[in-house]
């Protein structure tokens, strides 16, 4: 028998990988959205970030609660108003046993934002940096232009790679395991593209051995599958649990729920790429329209005002999520207390789009993945059925998660659902990345697929990224949130409820970031 090439180099990391580590207890993990990539700098979504947190280490991390703590990083401070020094840590070394250094940071901060067909990147979180300064092997200074008081917290975002393992290297490189040398408490030995990705032990992390030998992380996208792989047995814990399930399984003796707040918004993206000829957009007799109708804040507040995010929450989601104006739940550092979940008004939503010349109505297409979110089709399908009740006729397309991120980036879409959560518990990344203006040479606006743009919005981030003042900060985001909010930048729905289910002998950490990872997983 010949095996494929990328089978023989995984068995060839594995049989070169310590006896200790493939033996030894074994975790199963189910996760319910596809990683799309091993490469840590390819695409900006939670579930890549959480198998990056596996292989790699960041300078700063985040705990469950979103709290920032030491990384690679053992300390760092201003050293002047525009210079932030790291000291990193010593004694830490990469998986095939070579010395993490200062160098690595400074090549990782030069790769990370230029990955070619990323769908999402990194680079909002590195443009601030003008220059990268290695002072010795274990300590770096980072300069800016201008004052930068978050740039600890940005670099939560960027996982650390090796020179020596990723000059040069593609993303494919990663996926095959070739660069895929990290830091972290797993050792990389293959990646099957929407099937499963296996890991074994790193004996000699820095943090000390976990307690897997090897972990078995498997992509079961379908919520009734995923569910049954755990009650078999095929599986030990799994994310996203189907909400139509819970009530059972909270008084199930054979299996632990685990759930907390998520800082992620489920929200609805129209496209304010096209000003003339829209795609998947006519008048209610289904003629096309010459302009598009989406640029009038009028028909965004209709639509808005037309969905009930109560009955989304409650019905839809069974309780699994929270109505929501805004992109980060209360309690936040820039959550905007003013800034309310619309109310449901369907008459005053019809009366919206009589005064923006459309007193019929119209037809749109919805778009949504099917196999990322929690009920994500349920959601748009309830939609649908809300904007048709008001004169506007919904048709629903759904796709897998696998090529939605591409087409909802060539703006293909008039309207279509994405989420956002933000492990840092801030506003900095929603207004930079997913309402501030799109601009590639500025590093902005990086999953801004629906290409909207508030230059006043821009501006009171900007003065928020240099605001040393923490309460003046804070200020400065929440015009912003609101700017966002008023002028119906995105149509939020509602913040999720994590939630996680473990099989008896299993318990899990339940983190706000939604991030299924096997070091918050330990035997009960």
């Amino acid at each position: 028998m010949t095996l494929p090439r990328r089978a023989l180099a995984a068995l060839a990391t594995a049989a070169a990988l310590p006896a200790a580590a493939q033996t030894g207890p074994a975790l199963t993990i189910g996760v319910g959205a596809p990683v799309t990539s091993i490469d840590p700098h390819f695409f900006n979504a939670s579930f890549n970030s959480a198998i990056a947190s596996h292989i790699f280490d960041r300078l700063t991390e985040r705990t469950a609660d979103a709290r920032m703590v030491p990384g690679l990083a053992e300390s760092w401070r201003l050293v002047a108003d525009t210079v932030w020094e790291f000291k990193l840590r010593a004694g830490v070394r990469w998986h095939d046993g070579r010395a993490f250094t200062a160098d690595d940071v400074a090549f990782t901060i030069e790769r990370a934002p230029n990955v070619p067909n990323s769908p999402g990147g990194f680079g909002v979180f590195l443009r601030a940096i003008t220059r990268v300064e290695i002072i010795d092997p274990l300590t770096l200074r980072l300069h800016s232009a201008r004052p930068h008081p978050s740039m600890p917290s940005d670099l939560g975002f960027i996982p650390i790679i090796a020179r020596h393992a990723a000059n040069g290297a593609a993303t494919e490189d990663f996926n095959a395991g070739r660069a895929a040398i990290g830091t972290g408490p797993y050792r990389f030995v293959s990646f099957r593209a929407g099937d499963r990705i296996e890991l074994v032990r790193n004996d000699s992390y820095w943090r000390g051995p976990e307690p897997w030998a090897r972990v078995h992380y498997r992509m079961i996208t379908n919520d009734s599958a995923r569910l049954a792989a755990l009650l078999a047995g095929d599986v030990d814990v799994i994310d996203q649990v189907p909400s139509a399930d819970l009530a059972r399984l909270r008084r199930e003796a054979r299996v632990t729920v685990a759930e907390v707040p998520s800082l992620r918004l489920i929200f609805l993206a129209p496209d304010f790429s096209r000003r003339e000829n829209p795609v998947y957009l006519t008048d209610n007799d289904g003629r096309p329209l010459p302009t598009n109708p989406l640029l009038d804040v009028r028909v965004r507040r209709a639509l808005s005002t037309a969905i009930d995010r109560e009955a989304l929450s409650d019905r839809v989601m069974e309780g699994t999520a929270r109505p929501a104006g805004q992109f980060l739940p209360p309690g936040t550092f820039s959550h905007n207390p003013d800034v309310r979940a619309p109310a449901h008004d369907p008459d005053g939503a019809r009366r919206l789009l009589a005064e923006a010349g459309f007193p019929q109505g119209l037809r749109i297409t919805l778009h949504s993945p099917n196999d990322r979110y929690p009920n994500d089709s349920r959601t748009v399908q309830a939609v649908a059925q809300m904007w048709t009740r008001i004169g506007v006729r919904t048709e629903v397309s759904t796709l897998p998660w696998a090529s939605f991120p591409a087409r909802a980036a060539r703006q293909e879409f008039a309207m279509h659902l994405i989420g956002w959560g933000s492990s840092a518990a801030d506003n900095f990344g929603a207004m930079m990345n997913v309402v501030g203006t799109f601009d590639r040479e500025r590093r902005l606006g990086a999953v801004n697929h629906h290409r909207y743009s508030n230059p006043a919005l821009d501006t009171a981030v900007e003065r928020a990224l240099t605001t040393t003042d923490d309460a003046a900060r804070e200020a400065l985001l929440r015009d912003a949130v609101r700017m966002a909010a008023d002028d119906v930048a995105v149509i939020p729905l509602y913040n999720l409820v994590n939630v996680w289910l473990a099989r008896r002998g299993f318990r899990i950490e339940p983190r706000m970031d939604e991030r299924t990872l096997a070091m918050g997983i330990r035997a009960a």
